[in-house]
Order: C-alpha cells, then sequence, then structure tokens
C-alpha cells in the first residue's frame, strides 16, 4: 500500500509539473525580448526591435481559434482610441497557411500590423502554448504583462489595466 500510495504521488506530482512547462525558449514577464525577423502577413515582414522606443501590444492569434476572432474586434477598437495612439500594435498569427491568415486579417478589417509565425519561433518566444495571448511590452522591449484568452481590450477596466501597466495617459 505505501508503494502504491508513494507511486500515486510521483505521478500526480509529475502531472502538474507538466502543466507548469514553459515553451522553449519563453521570454518570462520582466524580460527583454529576443530580436526576431517577422514575416509579414499585412504589410512588409519586419524585425522585432524595430518596435523599440514606444510601448507595444503583441496579440497572438489563429484564424481558427474562436476567441482569437472574438477579440479581434476589441483590439482593433483599442488600437484606434485615445490610449492605443501611444502605443504600438502588433497581431502574430499562429496558422500554418498564410492564406487562412491573411483571409481573417482581410474579414476582420484590422488595420494594424500583422505578422506570420510558421516556425514556431515567435510562439515559443513569446509562450504562447495558449491562445489568444497578449503581451504588453515597455519601449525598452521588456514584457510586463502576459493576457491568456479572450478580453475585451476596449473595456474601462482594460484601458485602465493597459495605461497602469504601460505607464500612459488614459
Amino acid at each position: 500500500m505505501k508503494s502504491f500510495l508513494s507511486l500515486l504521488l510521483f505521478c500526480l506530482v509529475s502531472t502538474s509539473s507538466l502543466t507548469l512547462a514553459k515553451t522553449p525558449g519563453e521570454v518570462e514577464v520582466g524580460a527583454v525580448l529576443r530580436d526576431a525577423t517577422m514575416q509579414g502577413l499585412s504589410g512588409p515582414s519586419r524585425k522585432l526591435s524595430e518596435f523599440r522606443g514606444k510601448p507595444l501590444i503583441i496579440n497572438v492569434w489563429a484564424s481558427w481559434c474562436g476567441p482569437c476572432r472574438q477579440e479581434m474586434g476589441s483590439l482593433e477598437r483599442l488600437s484606434r482610441s485615445k490610449l492605443g495612439k501611444q502605443v504600438t500594435m502588433i497581431g502574430i498569427s499562429t496558422d500554418d497557411y498564410p492564406e487562412a491568415a491573411k483571409g481573417f486579417v482581410t474579414k476582420s478589417k484590422t488595420t494594424f500590423s500583422h505578422f506570420i509565425d510558421s516556425r514556431l519561433q515567435l510562439e515559443n518566444m513569446l509562450g504562447a502554448d495558449r491562445l489568444p495571448l497578449t503581451l504588453l511590452v515597455d519601449a525598452h522591449g521588456r514584457v510586463l504583462d502576459k493576457y491568456y484568452g479572450a478580453q475585451e481590450w476596449d473595456s474601462p477596466q482594460a484601458l485602465r489595466a493597459i495605461a497602469k501597466t504601460l505607464r500612459l495617459q488614459p
């Protein structure tokens, strides 16, 4: 009985540590994002470092992800708001097929830049083991916060959280 309980405890501990595992090479909150070349989806390819100098909001999504599609409208409204004009916003698709991602960008009518991560480089670095994922990044490239799951990004609560985290005027 004692060995059974030991085995059971080992299995539970092993399983719980798997749920806390990070993506390979993930940049944690408080660390600076490494540079990476991003393949353009709605415009030219760019380096992540080109977005330094201004706070950055990164949304990681996929065209097949219902919650991603659900929140895209609020991200677009945020980008057009007074607060949104103080930051740069980009979207990063994890789609395997660029055509599907481009179709979603066209259908959603977003005006901010989108990129595609077909090699999982950004997905792993950003920690996108669940979608959608939104990161708040300061002007120096330091990750200040990560939000998993769909949010209403233009709600008063979200606007206050973004302004506080990025130290902006609401």
